[in-house]
């Protein structure tokens, strides 16, 4: 697979003995910089969507070994201060399930004031803590919601808690966590509801971005000939409305939008598999455990926890995290023969 980059090249200095730059940024080899960090809280999750995790849920991370709110809140602040991050986010699992997640936001707050702290959720339970997570200093939130039919939506998440996800969405909206983003993955058992599901966002000032099924699902059921590409749901949504492509207006950004009905209403969708955008990718990730992954689909990690509870001071976890960065890949690779998905699941690794 050829990987056309097409970013400016990257401020470097003196390398060191490996190779790699000695710089202040999260840079790759091959020009990119991370500018997104991604945290997972957790692998504990309130549903059991078949595209993330299994029926029984994932294996139980003993509490011991999760990342403390110091500790979160400590790579926060190197993350911004030391390597050039401008935007965290919380993921799961469901960062919801933790009970001190509102410490964690206020913590990670308070060592990087000014720096956008978002969070991925399914909304169950946010009803009860929007107000609080937004004075604790989060400042948006996405919602994942693939369907708005109730008969679905617990066929999907083999959970019947729809309401509960609603109410968390019309919390979110009414504590000014904006802008809200609603993430729905692509699958051919929702297909059909599509159209519904952007009405529904369009109603409520959401912005809807659909994401292209990866294969990131624990049962490993996932299939190319099977799942759903952007141009197919694009046929579906175009019965319905009119749709203005506009692009990307970051290209680092994952979703390419559409004006929806001549605007201002937006639709994204996330083509990870057919309109891959690696050649841009910005992000670096956490595990819940502690542990750097440099891609979604790479299972290589690096063990920040062990640094963290060693004695490491900042720069020596710093330049650990350079290091892991400096060898990401060019591409996840899924259209290649020799293509291997990564071990962890998306509820393992973190959205």
């Amino acid at each position: 697979m050829t990987i056309a980059l097409g970013i400016p090249a990257v401020r470097r200095t003196a390398p060191d003995v490996s190779g790699r730059p000695d710089t202040s940024e999260l840079v790759d080899r091959f020009g990119r910089i991370a500018r997104d960090l991604r945290i997972s809280l957790t692998t504990a999750c309130s549903l059991r969507c078949v595209y993330c995790m299994p029926a029984e849920g994932l294996p139980v991370v003993p509490r011991n070994e999760l990342l403390s709110p110091v500790e979160i809140a400590r790579l926060v602040g190197i993350a911004v201060h030391r390597l050039g991050v401008h935007e965290v986010r919380f993921t799961g699992g469901e960062p919801l399930t933790r009970p001190d997640l509102v410490e964690i936001v206020r913590r990670s707050s308070e060592v990087a004031p000014g720096i956008p702290l978002a969070m991925t959720t399914n909304g169950i339970g946010l009803d009860r803590h929007a107000v609080a997570l937004r004075d604790a200093g989060l400042t948006r939130v996405n919602v994942s919601l693939d369907t708005v039919d109730r008969h679905r939506f617990a066929e999907l998440t083999r959970r019947d808690r729809l309401p509960a996800v609603l109410r968390g969405v019309d919390a979110a909206v009414a504590a000014g966590l904006a802008p809200l983003k609603v993430n729905a993955v692509l699958m051919r058992a929702t297909l059909d509801d599509a159209p519904d599901l952007l009405a529904w966002a369009v109603d409520r000032g959401a912005r809807l971005r659909f994401i292209e099924e990866m294969p990131l699902d624990a049962d490993a059921a996932w299939a190319r000939d099977a799942m759903v590409s952007a141009s197919e749901l694009l046929g579906v949504l175009s019965t319905r409305f009119r749709l203005e492509p506009i692009g990307r207006d970051d290209p680092a950004a994952p979703a390419e939008e559409w004006l929806v009905d001549g605007g201002p209403a937006t639709v994204g969708i996330i083509a990870s598999v057919t309109r891959t955008f690696c050649g841009a990718c910005d992000r670096t990730r956490l595990t819940a455990e502690g542990r750097v992954r440099s891609c979604l689909f790479g299972d290589d990690e690096t063990d920040l926890r062990a640094l963290l509870r060693g004695g490491a001071d900042d720069e020596q976890i710093a330049d650990l995290w350079r290091g892991a960065m400096w060898m990401k890949k060019a591409g996840h690779g899924i259209d290649d023969p020799g293509f291997l998905r990564p071990v962890r699941s998306m509820g393992g690794i973190g959205g």
